[in-house]
């Protein structure tokens, strides 16, 4: 938290929070024009369906890999180079196993996605840095060269919030709306509304359900049109930017930068 001394009265308090981007326009139109390309020829390809009006944020920090990947639209995908995104499918069979994701879906850096039958995330879920989602042990407790026999799949409904760091196991059914805390090891079924706790998770706090959950959907209402309105955004802020001024914070920063 920002102290009273610490606040320029003459300057926004966002200006003061938030880093300003020194890049060119035409600078940051090239990096996302390549960003989409990557995208294109490498993550869009290695999925069986994967939704319009995407944002990958350094595609090349994700990794997508394995049959019968389903991705819908709108999604938000945040790799980083210390915190790679993995979503993987690893089938019993060379063509078996199933990762199905809904629309308006968050994902953060160091997000791992692991399928060896089927996993199954609704729309407008938001997971957090470094969650783990898998629905198998991999290997049985006394034979560990061995799959475990029966499928557990892990289904994740709309509107579920998963905390940093959280891990939700095999055979787990999150119920919708609830919010799974930062850490938290959900090792059994959740119900919608809730908010669950610890490890192993336990539920801390029953949510309203008549009260109106403000989801991601609402951000994309018109797609295109907020495209339109962030282009224009960036032209007008990034007017002023020079390739030498952006050169100058990368080799010299300040504290202004």
């Amino acid at each position: 938290m920002l102290t009273h001394s610490l606040l320029d009265k003459n300057k926004p308090l966002y200006s003061q929070v938030m880093r300003r981007d020194h890049r060119p326009y035409w600078l940051k139109k090239l990096v996302q024009k390549f960003s989409n390309w990557y995208s294109a020829n490498y993550l869009l390809p290695a999925c069986d369906h994967f939704g319009s009006h995407f944002t990958i944020m350094k595609p090349w920090c994700v990794q997508i890999s394995g049959p019968n990947i389903h991705i819908g639209q709108c999604i938000t995908l945040i790799g980083e180079p210390d915190n790679r995104v993995r979503i993987c499918v690893w089938g019993r069979k060379p063509d078996s196993g199933t990762i199905e994701i809904g629309d308006y879906v968050l994902i953060s850096p160091g997000v791992r996605i692991s399928a060896l039958d089927q996993i199954t995330i609704g729309s407008n879920v938001m997971i957090a840095n470094g969650v783990y989602i898998t629905d198998s042990d991999w290997h049985t407790v006394y034979n560990r060269t061995k799959l475990a026999t029966e499928p557990t799949p892990v289904t994740i409904a709309d509107n579920v919030w998963l905390g940093d760091g959280s891990r939700v196991l095999k055979g787990v059914t999150i119920g919708e709306n609830s919010v799974v805390a930062a850490g938290a090891v959900v090792s059994k079924d959740v119900p919608a509304n809730v908010v669950v706790a610890g490890n192993p998770a336990k539920v801390v706090k029953t949510l309203d359900p008549e009260q109106v959950i403000v989801t991601r959907e609402r951000f994309f209402t018109d797609p295109a049109g907020q495209e339109k309105l962030y282009d224009g955004l960036d032209q007008l802020t990034l007017a002023d930017n020079s390739l030498l001024g952006w050169l100058k914070t990368i080799i010299r920063p300040t504290r202004q930068d």
